[in-house]
């Protein structure tokens, strides 16, 4: 629906100089056809010199922030941030967690006793101050940052996941003819077992992404974000500071509206995996 209603909508003049240099550059003598597909908002993120604090209007849809930039413009780039964030920090820590959590439920014993002690130990640490400290050493933090952190802290819950799947697979008929076949190790764990003890991990990488959104959000509005990208928690920040109602319920619906969908999202993937939840 959005790429029909920015195909219908024609192009004002703030494209119309775009289109007109675009053609003047690329014409070279030859005479071709140039067909140009224009965004609806014709600025970015950065573009400034609007008026300070300007509420929603026909130009301005979500209005402007103290900055004097577009919010709707910051909005949508924001999305990305936020989602890129999300799925990439959630990456790592699901990495992270499968291999440890694989190790210490397939060989049991001392190594499942130690992995067991090391989990309880950075469970007991609130993470959320974890990020703090250490984001408060880098003198400039970015998105990767950020990213950087919440995979290696989140791992835990993933580690425990696993590893109480692979305890109740690892003594199965399957797995004890795939050792009795001689096959290695690692083939058993990766191609054997794995597959078959990831649904409870895709759950949680569902809830996780919503979780990290939320992080970034939080540090963002407390002012340890990116500042060089946009971010739904420095427009919710700016409203706070400023008591401009758009600033505050823009960003505030957009983190709501997402995290209540990507919960849904985790809802409908462990019914789909449960077959006791199907019934």
């Amino acid at each position: 629906l959005t790429y029909v209603g920015l195909l219908a909508k024609p192009y004002e003049e703030p494209y119309r100089t775009y289109h007109d240099d675009y053609i003047a550059a690329q014409e070279d003598g030859a005479e071709t056809d140039i067909d140009a597909t224009f965004p609806m908002i014709p600025y970015g993120y950065r573009k400034t010199g609007f008026k300070s604090l300007a509420k929603p209007s026909s130009e301005h849809w979500l209005g402007v922030d103290q900055s004097t930039r577009d919010v709707a413009v910051r909005m949508l780039y924001g999305t990305r941030i936020a989602l890129s964030i999300g799925v990439i920090a959630v990456s790592i820590y699901v990495t992270i967690g499968v291999f440890v959590g694989s190790m210490a439920g397939f060989f049991g014993g001392v190594i499942d006793l130690l992995v067991v002690r090391f989990i309880e130990i950075f469970m007991s640490i609130p993470s959320l101050f974890v990020i703090l400290t250490l984001l408060a050493f880098v003198e400039r933090p970015s998105i990767f940052h950020i990213m950087a952190v919440i995979g290696l802290l989140g791992w835990t819950g993933v580690a425990r996941l696993v590893r109480g799947e692979f305890l109740r697979l690892r003594n199965l008929d399957f797995v004890n003819a795939a050792v009795a076949l001689g096959f290695p190790t690692h083939r058993i764990i990766f191609q054997h077992i794995l597959p078959n003890a990831l649904g409870p991990v895709l759950v949680n990488a569902t809830f996780g992404v919503a979780a990290a959104i939320l992080t970034e959000s939080t540090l963002s509005f407390l002012g340890l974000g990116d500042t060089s990208v946009p971010s739904w928690g420095q427009t919710l920040s700016e409203g706070y500071a400023t008591s401009a109602w758009h600033l505050i319920l823009t960003p505030g619906f957009a983190i709501f509206i997402t995290v209540s969908l990507l919960n849904q999202l985790g809802d409908g993937v462990r019914n789909a995996l449960d077959p006791k939840a199907r019934k």
